[in-house]
């Protein structure tokens, strides 16, 4: 069977429309929760996919998180065997800090809230294409600078870096597509301090946008998810013999 390790922060940024699609497709997952589970203790190489999701700390916060250097040095692991990774938002930063890119606070300020990205024109040719004139959301402080032999492919006006590649098997995204339609109440919920200070208009206005652009949304990530996978993870037969040989 091809497994998924995926690596949590907060119990409400989950999934979503991605773990639809890996269970469509029959993908054991494997979901380990960070400052609970031991992350060092992983064998960064062993699952066929690894994904990284988001959560409001910072990717370069060891000081107060330490899991994030042993996620910091799964990836590195992981990216430079080339193995498939994918990661948002916080996964995404974490990403460029494993590839040695510097992880900082926005210039512009946080960015929350939906909007149109603007792709690049690897951006049009990648699993991005679909999103294209489509708002997304945004949920993040923080940016990344673009790792040596990244390939951006998609920026909105405040944050230029909103996603890259690295190589055929690694792909970083600031903002969050796994959303999915039912599930954005409960970032509401868990995001309520961020939200009553005045983050992304406040809760009210949020969720108008949200019920507005969600279900656009989750249609044309569901179609990013399978291109990409059908590009990197292996049919399950293929992952079951690959493995028998290095046993």
């Amino acid at each position: 069977m091809t497994t998924c390790l995926a690596i949590r922060h907060v119990a409400f940024e989950d999934l979503g429309t991605l773990g639809t699609v890996l269970d469509e497709r029959g993908v054991a997952v494997r979901m380990i929760e960070a400052g609970a589970d031991d992350i060092a203790a992983l064998d960064p190489l062993a699952p066929d996919l690894v994904v990284v999701l988001g959560g409001p700390i910072g990717a370069t916060e060891d000081y107060l998180y330490p899991f994030l250097a042993d996620e910091a040095r799964l990836l590195t692991a992981r990216l430079a065997a080339g193995r498939p990774v994918l990661g948002f938002c916080l996964g995404a930063q974490l990403m460029a800090r494993a590839l040695g890119a510097r992880v900082v606070a926005n210039p512009a300020g946080k960015e929350i809230g939906w909007s149109e990205l603007t792709l690049t024109e690897a951006g049009r040719a990648s699993a991005l294409a679909g999103l294209a004139g489509l708002p997304v959301l945004h949920w993040h402080g923080d940016t990344f600078e673009l790792p040596d032999g990244a390939t951006l492919l998609a920026s909105t006006a405040i944050t230029p870096n909103q996603a890259f590649s690295w190589g055929p098997a690694a792909l970083a995204l600031q903002f969050h597509p796994e959303v999915g339609a039912r599930g954005l109440e409960r970032w509401l919920i868990g995001h309520a301090g961020e939200l009553a200070s005045g983050g992304g208009g406040g809760a009210v206005a949020l969720r108008q946008a949200n019920w507005l652009h969600a279900p656009g949304l989750e249609a044309a990530a569901g179609i990013l998810f399978r291109i990409w996978l059908d590009a990197n993870l292996p049919p399950a037969e293929a992952a079951v013999q690959r493995r028998r040989s290095v046993v």
